[in-house]
């Protein structure tokens, strides 16, 4: 059995603590082989990373690094829905990217690429999925990218 834990070893990628939830949800639910997980922001333990706006207050590469720890965050909030069993995985259906961002903002499927790119780096051809990446005018605590998505698990 591989765990998420070795797997982030294998790859020198630490994995952050589950972020709390700041309301009244659950950072997933589970029905048969589905697994979905409430949106990450761009917080590491805690700490909110990036903060404003994608192409007004911060350039894209930094967006990108915001949406690759909004997927580490997905990805440890899994390993707590699967026990820390990544055999379970069964693959990354989709991710829903939002970034804030200035309404002339063109560039918003480039900054979720930080998410995806990831998703691709831990699980492999496992890691494909469908996706969507909207700009909005705001995300909680001011972060500056959310993400979150849904996986399938193998069926026994």
């Amino acid at each position: 059995m591989e765990t998420f834990t070795a797997r982030a070893a294998e790859l020198g990628i630490e994995l952050p603590r589950v972020p709390m939830p700041i309301a009244n949800f659950l950072p997933f639910r589970t029905c048969g082989s589905l697994v979905i997980l409430a949106g990450q922001t761009c917080e590491w333990n805690g700490t909110m990373t990036l903060t404003g706006k994608i192409g007004l207050d911060h350039d894209i590469e930094a967006g990108q690094a915001a949406a690759r720890v909004c997927g580490l965050n997905l990805i440890a909030a899994l390993a707590l829905a699967c026990e820390d069993n990544l055999d379970r995985v069964g693959g990354c259906l989709r991710l829903g990217g939002f970034v804030n961002a200035p309404a002339d903002f063109a560039f918003v499927p480039k900054v979720i690429n930080g998410a995806s790119d990831l998703m691709h780096e831990f699980f492999g051809d496992v890691g494909a999925h469908a996706r969507t990446a909207v700009g909005v005018e705001t995300l909680p605590q001011r972060a500056a990218v959310e993400v979150d998505a849904m996986f399938m698990l193998k069926v026994d």
